[in-house]
């Protein structure tokens, strides 16, 4: 059955200064054959991408009391909903400088000595309206938020990139969606095979535990207890930055639909793979109806034991 509809989220929402050169990464050196400058944060474009996608997406993190500010205003722009966002003067984004290679993959260099998180007395009617909570890794900064939010029955969607010690332990114990990269979770469990880093982080208090592998495709448990992996869409790769943030949030907007979580987990690879034909984090973020054709096409990946 669906869930209410909007989806709510916190946590890094940034300006990028984006660079493309003509060589991988692993060259060293390249030349600048583009420069641009963007919003972006993993869950400020995961909610981007919720909105493209058609569902009620609502931005709950700290923002600027400027009701001017560019940043803000780009939310709004893309149908991200900030009225339930605290506010303080002097709220910046996150810096990030990214350099892009010829063949899509980048590297993202950041500052994030902001205020980040969410207001400690966010109202519960906030978050029991909502349908889905997608957080990052910077939810360590208001860890009782995410509590509240499963103590009144709201699915947390973690996607999770570095590890603060017991801080963030707490919080991967807490949720119930794990939507995390492969690499990550590997050198947080320890464990080198996908299908071991799944039962690692499995626990009977989760719904899922997925794991991103870019080019590699997607690899998930859920309660049935039996791990498979989702190979990758055939596209062409213009540039990956926000494709796992595009995959959170398309993996929310499938949930709150009452898609299985098989079903969330496809939904949110074809959205990925869609997003990565533009450059930038949110350029090419699709739309449904995109996303249900390219899942309608002939040869799309089908789960395969793993």
């Amino acid at each position: 059955m669906p869930r209410p509809a909007t989806i709510i989220g916190f946590g890094a929402l940034s300006v990028d200064d984006i660079y493309y050169v003509d060589a991988p990464l692993q060259a060293g050196k390249g030349r600048v054959v583009r420069r641009a400058s963007a919003f972006g944060g993993n869950v400020a474009t995961a909610l981007v991408a919720a909105a493209r996608l058609g569902a009620e997406a609502s931005f709950i993190g700290w923002l600027d009391e400027d009701s001017d500010d560019p940043v803000v205003a780009a939310l709004k722009k893309e149908g991200v909903r900030t009225n339930d966002a605290p506010r303080a003067a002097g709220c910046r984004p996150v810096r990030s400088t990214i350099t892009v290679g010829s063949d899509g993959d980048r590297f993202i260099a950041f500052d994030d000595d902001v205020r980040l998180g969410t207001a400690p007395d966010l109202p519960d009617s906030v978050l029991a309206s909502a349908g889905a909570l997608l957080i990052d890794g910077y939810a360590t900064r208001s860890p009782e938020a995410v509590l509240r939010a499963r103590s009144l029955g709201l699915p947390v969607i973690a996607d999770m990139e570095w590890s603060e010690g017991e801080a963030t332990d707490l919080l991967l114990k807490a949720c119930d969606h794990l939507v995390l990269p492969f690499g990550f979770a590997s050198l947080y469990t320890g464990e080198d095979r996908p299908r071991d880093v799944l039962h690692a982080l499995w626990s009977d208090r989760r719904s899922a535990v997925v794991l991103t592998d870019g080019p590699n495709g997607a690899y998930i448990l859920g309660a049935d207890r039996r791990p498979r992996h989702l190979p990758p869409h055939s596209v062409s790769v213009v540039d990956t930055t926000g494709a796992g943030d595009c995959f959170h949030g398309a993996y929310a907007v499938a949930l709150v639909r009452g898609y299985g979580i098989g079903d969330c987990v496809k939904f949110a690879a074809a959205a990925a793979a869609l997003s990565v034909a533009g450059r930038g984090g949110r350029e090419a973020l699709p739309t449904s109806r995109a996303v249900d054709a390219l899942l309608e096409a002939n040869g799309a990946p089908e789960f395969q034991a793993l």
